[in-house]
């Protein structure tokens, strides 16, 4: 192929090319002029960070011709050699796809030979936290204690999969995501070699797309550059990475704060016949209203903001806009976000949220102001009532003081409602082995729940249990209906043990929960509804046992237990 796409073109063959990394490249830099290279390295950090580019570059930088140096010549015949993949001394492997116990005894074996070419033989080991439990014990003896002349350098995105024996064996440099200034600074490094034209605002369009990774930010100027005629303009780069341009959010968080329901849902008509995504759209918003209050709190958290470019319309709206107004604009998105996921109409979840914005305001005014008129008229009542037992002549003192009132009982707290629609999704995809899976990590699940700091949450786990799951959820029984709702009230909750049942299972699972009694009565109503389809479509398999047993003793006699 005679093109090459531009993060392959430009990938950093340098220590000074690795963006965003100063506190890895130079702890290696010092390490390797001071001739104190340790025996095994462990990089992990997000997608397209430059752990697997750092690795080459320090299995270049070893082996240079002129070491020790801090950064690889690139000339010399060793240099070129790892850089073409012309060396055999410095070995790749991707751990995804040679996983197994034997691949890693082939590596144990050969690890003993010195190297042919260079002075040192490298193994990059790529997503190391794929292999097999029995790989990683075959790994453990070598690497702690290798031959001189072999280094191990690890790379992953999920450490936490990998045995703390495998990580204490390691010294370890944990890459963080590249922010947006330093993508665009190295995209515009790019661009200025390559002679492409390009509007800066678009650079940083595709730059907070990429989410801190310069791969994706490559590739995603590789697109735009693709699809743009003679320069890459702001609407190209909106395109491309589907984000909504500024000006729609700004138009729409005025409509908002200015209640005008009409103009809101004009705009939200135009973005969606544009072919702009529902859910993307929604995430724009969330971050827009969020940088927003990150502005009013410190506007040198420029560089923390994830959506926003600061103009005009942004500063304007950043004054008027109250930060309570953005608590709640936040905290609806975030509802809408979570229902949209069990829904194939994702539209109407948006313009009910955008409608109810627009309303709850004025609601609460009205409730406010009918409160102080009714406060007010109680005043009145009373300094009329004052000034009559002055006329009669008595001292205020004397008057009786009035019975006391019995205390008001508090009003019970509505019950908690399940949702029994999205139980039902879970129940209709639910399959044993992804129940068993769930149960056999519930009680580790229990144990890290204490340890982040939400003991008194977790105990609300203990009488509680799983009993259906599928792929991308599962359902919990609460033996009381109170600590079902504590649980599934606290959005912080349900984040961590989603993030916890990630790291235990492997699938970021929601939680879906459910009282006791209101279990029973939501089961057996699928079982009827499911045991109806099957009579009308008569496709599903009889158990050969109930079948025989239906056959000796007749449906009138025949009783079916889980």
């Amino acid at each position: 192929m005679a093109y090459q796409a531009l993060y392959r073109v430009w990938r950093p063959q340098q220590f000074i090319d690795v963006v965003g990394q100063e506190h890895v490249t130079k702890t290696l830099q010092n390490a390797l002029l001071q001739q104190k290279v340790s025996h095994a390295y462990l990089f992990s950090g997000p997608r397209g960070t430059g752990k697997t580019s750092g690795a080459k570059i320090l299995a270049k930088a070893v082996n240079c011709e002129r070491a020790p140096i801090k950064e690889p010549c690139n000339e010399c015949a060793s240099c070129r050699g790892i850089t073409e993949g012309s060396i055999s001394d410095v070995i790749e492997i991707d751990a995804a796809s040679n996983n197994g116990v034997e691949e890693i005894r082939d590596i144990r074996d050969k690890v003993k030979y010195a190297p042919s070419a260079v002075k040192f033989k490298v193994y990059i080991v790529d997503e190391v936290h794929m292999l097999s439990a029995g790989a990683f014990n075959a790994l453990l003896k070598t690497l702690e204690e290798p031959p001189k002349h072999v280094i191990f350098i690890l790379a992953t995105t999920e450490p936490h999969k990998i045995p703390l024996t495998i990580i204490s064996r390691c010294q370890r440099f944990d890459f963080k995501r590249i922010q947006p200034s330093d993508i665009v600074g190295r995209m515009e490094q790019i661009i200025a070699e390559t002679g492409i034209a390009c509007d800066e605002q678009a650079l940083h369009i595709i730059a907070r797309a990429a989410e801190g990774g310069m791969r994706d930010a490559l590739s995603l100027l590789d697109q735009a550059i693709s699809f743009s005629s003679d320069k890459v303009t702001v609407e190209d780069a909106l395109t491309v990475t589907g984000s909504v341009s500024q000006a729609f959010l700004s138009r729409l968080a005025r409509a908002i704060y200015e209640k005008d329901v009409t103009t809101a849902l004009q705009v939200l008509e135009e973005l969606l016949a544009m072919g702009k995504d529902p859910s993307r759209f929604i995430e724009d918003m969330t971050f827009y209203f969020r940088d927003m209050l990150l502005y009013q709190t410190s506007p040198v958290l420029a560089d923390s903001f994830e959506r926003v470019l600061i103009d005009n319309q942004f500063e304007e709206m950043s004054r008027i806009i109250p930060s309570g107004f953005i608590y709640e604009v936040i905290d609806n998105f975030n509802k809408t976000q979570q229902e949209m996921k069990w829904t194939n109409h994702p539209r109407i979840f948006l313009e009910v949220a955008l409608i109810k914005l627009c309303h709850i305001e004025q609601a609460a005014n009205h409730t406010q102001q009918s409160g102080v008129q009714e406060l007010v008229d109680k005043i009145s009542d009373l300094e009329r009532q004052l000034q009559e037992i002055k006329e009669r002549g008595f001292a205020v003192s004397d008057v009786a003081k009035p019975a006391a009132q019995p205390k008001t009982q508090r009003t019970a707290k509505k019950a908690y409602k399940a949702p029994a629609g999205k139980i039902n999704q879970i129940l209709r995809q639910a399959t044993k082995p992804d129940l068993k899976a769930v149960k056999s990590h519930w009680g580790e699940v229990l144990e890290m729940l204490g340890n982040q700091s939400m003991k008194s949450l977790a105990a609300l786990l203990n009488e509680a249990e799983p009993v259906a799951a599928s792929s991308d959820a599962f359902v919990v029984k609460f033996k009381y209906n109170i600590h079902c709702q504590m649980a599934m009230e606290n959005a912080r909750f349900l984040e961590v043990l989603s993030s916890i049942m990630h790291k235990t299972t492997g699938k970021r699972l929601e939680m879906a929960g459910i009282p006791e009694e209101q279990w029973q009565m939501v089961r057996e109503e699928f079982l009827s509804t499911q045991q109806t389809d099957t009579k009308e479509t008569g496709t599903a398999e009889e158990d050969p046992f109930i079948a025989e047993a239906r056959k000796l003793v007749g449906d009138a006699l025949l009783e079916i237990k889980d």
